[in-house]
């Protein structure tokens, strides 16, 4: 086992204190994260796509997800990448991809089971990934294994959702993540069913933090978020701007924004794969 993977899934096992990973979408983002002080990173698919031009959830952007995630290995953070379903319907093929990252220094991939048809993939075809991907990259890796199943149309099934979990627990997934899941007691319920961390998306609108870590939630993330935030602001300040008044919110230097650029350098040279 990797030091930096023990550290990164031991940030899963505090009780009543879950991990905030927040978002990253480029290396400038993440470096501005690190800064903060947050030691853990995830990347956002949807930020990462939307910044290329690209479709999310489609697979469209793979090569920007391989390119970004070979960048922030080689920065000090922890760094887990969303995979979306990991690029691929073959177990081999998404196996030799995490073990790729893995080679690079990545900690953590998020892989889900949703389809760009808007269906969920077969759970028995998922479980064979995921237990492909384990084999490979077991002790090296943290795998996150997400649930689609808040998120399609009149979803929101307790009973298909801890199925589909337990099941991609016992093909090897460390970690689960369920986005659209707000209710309290469902999620209470679940923590207590699975013996593997139970990750959530923060709303705005859902639960507080102190409530979900209360509930047994040990990762909480911000998926497209921050991205989503960081487009509000730009163009809040653009208007202000052009109506001549003063921008609503606290801009980075000029100076704090290359020294970003600086950190957010590889540590080793060459070009990213």
């Amino acid at each position: 086992m990797t030091l930096r993977y023990e550290e990164f899934r031991d940030l899963h096992r505090r009780p009543g204190a879950p991990l905030v990973l927040p978002n990253a979408w480029d290396r400038a983002s993440a470096a501005a994260l690190v800064a903060a002080g947050f030691r853990a990173i995830g990347t956002t698919s949807l930020g990462v796509a939307a910044a290329a031009g690209l479709p999310d959830g489609t697979g469209a952007a793979r090569a920007e997800t391989v390119r970004l995630a070979h960048g922030l290995a080689r920065t000090d953070a922890l760094v887990s990448v969303d995979i979306e379903g990991g690029f691929s319907e073959k177990p081999e093929e998404v196996a030799a991809l995490v073990a790729e990252m893995a080679d690079a220094g990545v900690v953590g991939v998020n892989i889900e089971d949703g389809r760009p048809d808007g269906t969920l993939r077969d759970a028995g075809h998922q479980g064979e990934i995921l237990h492909a991907v384990r084999e490979t990259a077991s002790g090296r890796l943290f795998v996150n294994a997400r649930t689609d199943t808040y998120w399609l149309p009149g979803a929101g099934a307790a009973e298909e959702t801890a199925e589909r979990l337990t099941a991609y627990q016992q093909a090897g997934a460390e970690g689960v993540f369920v986005p659209g899941l707000r209710d309290v007691h469902a999620i209470a319920e679940l923590t207590a069913a699975l013996d593997a961390p139970l990750n959530v998306l923060h709303t705005p609108e859902g639960p507080s933090l102190r409530v979900l870590a209360e509930a047994g939630v040990q990762r909480i993330s911000t998926g497209s978020l921050l991205f989503r935030a960081a487009l509000g602001a730009a163009v809040a300040a653009a208007e202000s701007v052009a109506r001549g008044v003063l921008v609503p919110a606290r801009v980075p230097s000029y100076a704090e924004t290359q020294a970003l650029s600086d950190a957010a350098a590889p540590a080793a040279s060459g070009p990213d794969q």
